[in-house]
């Protein structure tokens, strides 16, 4: 169980900060920037959420923001060294991707086939869903940049991939199932 009964601490104060297992780092290390963009994947998606979502999708989007932070627990603690215990209680999986693959093929089978590319647009909810997939996608390529320097678990980063898959068809789901979806329509050669 967490307890925080001090919101600030001042340890952040001269541009460091600390990780879940204790370590002091620079707040400009890779594990911390990535951390941020995976927060703040979990906010668009709260922000997607308030702008109003069927019960349906508000119980999806609310188990992903769970799902999130303990993927970004598993991010913040590092990989324990050969012989040593593992200080996370439990890390992503291939079991977590592949629940958000069913997800993803869940909503797929009652949309009908694109013939183009979707605009982020339609209700404000599928609006805030596109967003949210485009942060996620930023915050996958910082954990692909924190694994060219450190250890991570692999499936960190499979699935924040299936996860911004996912948010395009929630995104779509918000939008009628993509009755309202904002088509691309390229520009014709003048």
């Amino acid at each position: 169980m967490v307890r925080l009964d001090r919101i600030y601490t001042r340890g952040g104060d001269t541009g460091m900060t600390s990780t879940g297992d204790g370590q002091r780092v620079s707040k400009l290390n890779a594990r911390i920037i990535a951390g941020g963009s995976v927060d703040e994947t979990n906010c668009a998606i709260g922000v997607a959420i308030s702008a109003g979502v069927t019960p349906e999708l508000k119980h999806v989007l609310t188990d992903l923001q769970q799902f999130l932070f303990d993927l970004g627990a598993d991010l913040c603690v590092a990989m324990p060294a050969d012989g040593q215990p593992d200080l996370l209680q439990a890390r992503i999986s291939n079991d977590d991707t592949e629940s958000l693959e069913r997800l993803i093929d869940r909503f797929t089978d009652r949309q009908e086939p694109l013939n183009s590319f979707v605009l982020p647009g339609g209700s404000p909810a599928a609006s805030q869903l596109h967003l949210a997939r485009a942060v996620c996608r930023r915050a996958e390529l910082d954990v692909f940049r924190f694994m060219e320097t450190e250890s991570l678990n692999p499936a960190v980063a499979i699935c924040l991939n299936r996860l911004s898959d996912l948010l395009f068809v929630l995104a779509r789901a918000a939008n009628d199932d993509g009755k309202n979806d904002v088509l691309w329509k390229p520009r014709s050669k003048a």
